[in-house]
């Protein structure tokens, strides 16, 4: 699928502010990409289409997650999560999206995984670090992001988790799972 034709798909399913932040994603995943020999084509794939279920209905998402046998713990946590693996499958679906490798950089782009692909990597930091996003933590990933990927995703990760901890919300065991797996590696 070409970029104009994907624009315009996920045009329709976003807010214009989320659409300027899914540019951003996108130039973002391309120039990791490119930087660390990701597939330049499936990371602008799916930084277009990572947030495409962004602002689908609760109910669903909530029922696509249990339609489609995803982990069923996902719903014990923030909604926030919904979005990604709902997204994976919507794009599937309707968009005719079928590499299993943008799916899987759609899905795991807010959670992470253990065992991250190069392409799943560039997908959740290209998110994390875009130009639109403006946060404590975020200059330091991105200056990181120039020197070596994964160190970059640690700390993302850990800001992440910290981030949801001093507010006192749940944190998605598969972040953690996803942190440490990252760390071991190291």
């Amino acid at each position: 699928m070409k970029r104009e034709e994907a624009l315009k798909i996920v045009k329709e399913q976003l807010t214009d502010h989320r659409y300027q932040h899914t540019l951003g994603v996108m130039e973002t995943a391309i120039a990791l990409a490119k930087q660390y020999g990701a597939d330049e084509k499936n990371a602008e794939l799916a930084a277009i289409f990572h947030d495409y279920a962004k602002f689908r209905p609760q109910d669903e998402m909530r029922q696509i997650i249990l339609s489609q046998k995803f982990p069923q713990d996902l719903l014990e946590y923030h909604a926030e999560l919904w979005h990604a693996p709902a997204g994976a499958y919507l794009v599937e679906k309707e968009a005719g999206i079928l590499d299993k490798e943008i799916l899987d950089a759609i899905r795991y782009h807010t959670s992470g995984r253990p065992g991250m692909t190069l392409l799943e990597k560039v997908i959740y930091l290209a998110d994390y670090i875009e130009p639109g996003r403006h946060f404590p933590g975020v200059d330091e990933v991105r200056a990181l992001a120039k020197q070596d990927l994964d160190t970059a995703l640690i700390q993302a990760v850990k800001n992440t988790i910290q981030f949801l901890m001093k507010k006192n919300h749940p944190v998605y065991p598969e972040s953690f799972q996803t942190y440490n797996d990252l760390v071991m590696e190291d």
